[in-house]
């Protein structure tokens, strides 16, 4: 076999094979019934319609001989005392008590027609030429198939009879039995599908059950369960398939438990941290940055009353120094904890945030969409708040942009985020699979405890993140 054939060949079985694969089990069984009743109907039939052919065949002929010598013995008589009369009224009683007869005829030793049940022009005249034959032969007219037979009248010194059989009655009749034989065939196919479709629902209702129960635990129903109809191969694939499936149920709920466990752990911690970032953030505020704006007035203050040029270059540099120092400790609890996000909310807090960025990163073009026209639940607010910042800051830290555009707007009964730059990109699976991405994995962590999603989307042209929240 070449190789174009083989492939062709490869081709058609799995053609075949997709589309068994479509049918169903009751389908294949009906089918598998179906076939093998009518196989077997139209076997039979064809044999039995072939013997019973063979048979009156063969019937045929011995009747032929049969009338043929009976007629050649009556005929001694009649030729002999060239009684054309009485031989006509013998053949056309020959032809009228036997129905397959079709025609008699008798001829002189010399083959000339003494008599014969022809019409004038009906006459056979092509049955002459062989009136001599002692064998039967066959031949087909308007009549049908013929059987032709001749006997000899006293060992043709004084002639021969012939007598020609047709074929049409027993034709008929093997006809009819074949008619019987498909109704019957027929028959029995329907009462075989029947008992088919029965068997078969029998058969296949556990297994159908199955597969049924097996499509609702895959649906995430694990309160499913198979019937265990009989205590069979089935029923106890049945009952090991309920005993996985209680397995399952136990695993779901025990991790479900531990899940939740970790998730009230997580909020909790966060929760925690949020408070701590807002406890120093005002310990920042109130405390070291009330002791350092104080000791930026008194420096002010000493440069004013001293004297002495150096005293006052060194409390002038103090107050420089101080001052700076008490921005930083502002920015340090800006980003701690915004006071504005809790004063003016989301929008305000993230339009702050964005100017930080722009002033830290002069090279960085930070575009803000922000459509916000309603306040958030204080936890849903930081979640967004701390997910947008961390998507911002990973951003302008590692991703080489020059534009920075960040998006966020309510929508359909939600909050929707998008952070998009015109970075180097980077391979989130690979970050992901690594587990070094802490930025990443709380992002995730803090859309989870909101109910929200984030999806990062990334490639050499730039990196866009989709942060979705509900409520």
């Amino acid at each position: 076999m070449t190789e174009p054939e083989a492939a062709g060949l490869d081709r058609v079985t799995d053609r075949a094979r997709h589309l068994l694969g479509a049918v169903s089990v009751r389908t294949k069984i009906l089918g598998i019934v179906l076939a093998l009743t009518l196989a077997l109907g139209l076997t039979v039939t064809w044999q039995v319609r072939t013997t019973t052919n063979g048979v009156l065949l063969e019937e045929l002929d011995l009747r032929g001989g049969a009338v043929a010598s009976d007629l050649a013995a009556s005929s001694i008589d009649p030729i002999l005392l060239d009684d054309t009369f009485s031989l006509h009224q013998l053949l056309t009683q020959t032809v009228a008590n036997h129905q397959d007869v079709v025609y008699a005829f008798v001829t002189d030793p010399e083959g000339v027609v003494l008599a014969h049940t022809f019409g004038v022009e009906g006459f056979p005249t092509q049955l002459i030429d062989v009136a001599n034959l002692d064998e039967p032969f066959v031949f087909d007219s308007d009549a049908g198939r013929i059987h032709d037979f001749a006997e000899p009248v006293l060992a043709r010194r004084v002639g021969t009879a012939r007598v020609g059989l047709s074929e049409q009655r027993l034709r008929s009749q093997v006809s009819g039995i074949t008619a019987q034989m498909l109704l019957t065939t027929l028959a029995v196919a329907v009462v075989g599908i029947a008992a088919a479709v029965l068997l078969t629902w029998l058969l296949t209702r556990p297994i159908l059950d199955l597969v049924a129960t097996t499509r609702r635990v895959g649906a995430g129903d694990l309160s499913a369960r198979a019937r265990q109809w009989a205590r069979d191969e089935i029923g106890v694939l049945a009952e090991a398939f309920n005993h996985m499936v209680e397995d399952l149920d136990d695993s779901r709920a025990t991790i479900e438990a531990k899940e939740a466990a970790r998730t009230r752990l997580l909020e909790q911690l966060i929760t925690a941290q949020e408070e701590e970032r807002k406890r120093i953030a005002r310990e920042l505020h109130d405390g070291v940055g009330q002791t350092l704006n104080s000791l930026a007035l008194g420096l002010s203050t000493l440069t004013q009353g001293s004297n002495s040029a150096e005293a006052m270059t060194q409390a002038a540099g103090l107050r420089d120094i101080t001052l700076e120092t008490l921005d930083a400790v502002r920015q340090l609890g800006r980003k701690l904890r915004p006071s504005v996000l809790d004063d003016l909310g989301l929008a305000e807090a993230l339009s702050h945030y964005a100017t930080e960025v722009a002033g830290l990163y002069p090279e960085l073009r930070v575009d803000t969409h922000l459509d916000l026209d309603r306040r958030l639940p204080p936890a849903v607010e930081i979640a967004i708040y701390r997910m947008v910042q961390e998507g911002m800051t990973n951003a302008a830290r590692h991703s080489g942009a020059r534009t920075l555009s960040v998006v966020v707007a309510q929508r359909g009964g939600g909050t929707q985020a998008i952070i998009e730059d015109d970075g180097m990109g980077f391979d989130v699976e690979a970050v992901q699979r690594s587990g070094e991405s802490v930025g990443i994995h709380g992002m995730r962590e803090r859309a989870d405890l909101v109910a929200g999603e984030v999806r990062f989307e990334s490639s050499s042209n730039g990196t866009t993140v989709f942060i979705e929240v509900p409520g």
